[in-house]
């Protein structure tokens, strides 16, 4: 039995894209008969007073304590500091654990601290790249585009996906971004983002007390449920709501979830004189999410087109067609690698309030194509993008690097 120790910049209990698709690998590479080892950075938030081992769900993980000198209070090198404190913990279950797998996860500080233990025990280290993190920090607002920060995450990215031994990401786009850095084609394997089939269901069963609850009985629903970042162009969607509504006048949108940008959307709706036709939930619970889908009738993803979104291929429209729900957005790299125009769903011009709206009129319009979405939308996750089958690429680039 192979053991592969999974580097994680964060996991459950905290719920998150990036948490939801490590507990799947976990979950697979068990099915596949891997033993699997877990530590997390300090940007899981381990303080001094926190658990060095944590079980959650039956996975056990090692935590990594922030660390207290001076070094971890000043900023841009306080990320330095993250390396260090992890390659320190990194040994020390090294030297405790037969391991033959190093398989660090973004962002490029796992790869840092993986690869200078990789050296030292002489195992082969994995790495993958899911995001461009760079580019999340300047929407985000903590970097901006070419500044010291921006510039020496990309430059210490470069520096691992060049070192590692392999590389894994999520997307085609992902993918394109490395080659330009000059990573070798045959070196990038791409698992795809998927989601648990059998965890959706396809019923639509209304919860018809939160539907009242709502305001949304008698109504066609547009929604949209997940977090509230600036690229995921909410504000559009809003922009484009008082258009739709000339053409279909009986709908309201449910907005589902929070985030940095929930104020200001609930200015713009106050502003266009739409509190009546739009519907802000808060966060709700993960366990909850289920019965606001089963409200909606169009989910819609508005992302804006930037290098965040061009490259890195979301969840959420995965979740969405597993329910087999209808599915438009916009037309950005990420969702292109997903979303089949006219087949498994609908794609708008990015930025385009006004081709949103349209788009979307001519969804509703045309209920009886319905059906034919959300069986086309179902089938490509049970044949393309399911875990199962995506988790089991690692074993090729594993058997491969253990050969050697």
């Amino acid at each position: 039995m192979k053991t592969i120790l999974h580097l994680f910049d964060h996991s459950i209990p905290l719920h998150s894209g990036y948490t939801f698709r490590s507990l799947a690998i976990l979950r697979e590479q068990h099915k596949l008969g891997y033993r699997t080892l877990h530590l997390t950075t300090p940007k899981h938030h381990a303080k001094p007073k926190d658990k060095l081992e944590e079980t959650v769900d039956g996975y056990h993980f090692y935590r990594t304590q922030a660390g207290s000198n001076l070094l971890a209070k000043l900023p841009i090198l306080n990320q330095w500091d993250v390396v260090l404190a992890t390659k320190k913990r990194l040994n020390a279950i090294l030297s405790q654990h037969k391991v033959d797998i190093l398989h660090a996860h973004s962002p490029c500080l796992n790869g840092m601290a993986a690869l200078q233990a990789g050296k030292k025990f002489n195992i082969p280290v994995v790495y993958e790249m899911r995001a461009a993190w760079e580019d999340a920090a300047v929407d985000h607002g903590t970097c901006k585009q070419g500044d010291l920060r921006y510039r020496l995450s990309r430059a210490l990215e470069s520096y691992v996906l060049k070192r590692a031994d392999a590389i894994t990401t999520i997307c085609q786009g992902l993918k394109q971004d490395m080659m330009i850095r000059g990573i070798e084609d045959e070196k990038i394997t791409i698992i795809p983002n998927a989601v648990d089939s059998e965890n959706f269901t396809l019923d639509n069963n209304i919860d018809k007390s939160l539907q009242t609850e709502l305001g949304l009985s008698g109504y066609t629903v547009l929604g949209f449920i997940g977090s509230f970042y600036a690229y995921e162009g909410l504000a559009l969607l809003i922009k484009a709501l008082p258009t739709i509504l000339t053409q279909q006048p009986n709908t309201k949108l449910l907005l589902v979830g929070g985030g940095f940008e929930e104020q200001n959307l609930q200015q713009q709706v106050k502003q266009l004189n739409l509190e009546k036709q739009v519907v802000f939930t808060g966060r709700v619970p993960h366990q909850q999410v289920q019965r606001y889908y089963n409200l909606v009738d169009l989910l819609v993803y508005p992302r804006l087109s930037m290098r965040l979104t061009d490259l890195v291929t979301p969840l959420k429209p995965l979740e969405a067609m597993a329910q087999g729900r209808l599915v438009l957005a916009s037309d950005v790299g990420g969702h292109q690698e997903l979303i089949k125009e006219g087949q498994n769903g609908k794609l708008f011009k990015a930025g385009d309030a006004q081709d949103l709206a349209n788009k979307a009129i001519d969804f509703l319009k045309h209920s009886e194509q319905w059906p034919d979405y959300r069986k086309n939308g179902r089938r490509f996750i049970e044949t393309e993008r399911n875990w199962s089958k995506s988790v089991s690429y690692y074993q090729d680039i594993y058997k491969s690097l253990l050969e050697k």
